[in-house]
């Protein structure tokens, strides 16, 4: 993808403050951060979103989410680290290569989750997990 801002960042045309590299992510330190810390985890292979990645690449990612968290909670002291990826414009996505954000979580830090949980309906959730489990 000629024109996507991480395939640059991953192939190293774009300079990043990387913190890892192997031959098939980076991880980088976001540049609009939500706090300190914050990076993100890119394939190096072009992937839109969630739905076209596959579950190899997909368990290797996870994989090392895991490593970076540990040296992140290690190395920052943070209290907690959300694990944040959107899928489509309507869930936030803004660059259409597949990425994972890891924001660490600090005291009175001013985050905020993205929703308000609210009561549910026992029948409905059957239902949704009727139609969910159907298309597995």
């Amino acid at each position: 993808m000629g024109d996507c801002i991480f395939c640059k960042i991953a192939k190293g045309s774009i300079p990043s403050k990387t913190i890892y590299e192997d031959s098939h992510f980076r991880v980088f330190m976001d540049v609009n951060p939500a706090t300190d810390g914050h990076c993100l985890i890119i394939p190096k292979e072009h992937f839109d979103n969630i739905y076209d990645l596959d579950a190899e690449t997909a368990g290797k990612l996870f994989s090392l989410a895991t490593c970076i968290a540990r040296a992140m909670r290690d190395a920052l002291g943070c209290g907690g680290i959300n694990v944040v990826q959107n899928n489509g414009e309507i869930a936030g996505q803004t660059v259409k290569h597949f990425h994972l954000h890891l924001i660490p979580r600090y005291e009175n830090d001013g985050q905020y989750l993205l929703w308000k949980p609210h009561e549910s309906d026992p029948d409905k959730l059957e239902e949704l997990r009727k139609k969910i489990k159907k298309s597995i």
